[in-house]
């Protein structure tokens, strides 16, 4: 799946997905609604983010826990 909106780049925030060519990571924009912020309060916060930039977050961060790792037998 890819992701217009979001941005892995080792030079950029050690690697952390970011929002485009922002130094806003998924993760700050997840914290402030998980700690009760609302959409228009994290754009107020974020005049250059868009709407559909906190909706990409949620959605990378969705399909991100539904990936797995399927562990690897180790020989005996």
């Amino acid at each position: 799946m890819t992701f217009e909106r979001i941005v892995v780049d080792p030079a950029r925030m050690g690697g952390l997905p970011t929002i485009r060519d922002t130094r806003v990571t998924v993760g700050m924009v997840l914290g402030q609604l998980a700690a009760g912020r609302t959409t228009d309060e994290v754009l107020a916060d974020y005049p250059y983010l868009e709407r559909d930039d906190v909706l990409a977050a949620l959605e990378y961060a969705a399909a991100a826990v539904n990936e797995r790792e399927v562990p690897v037998a180790r020989p005996a």
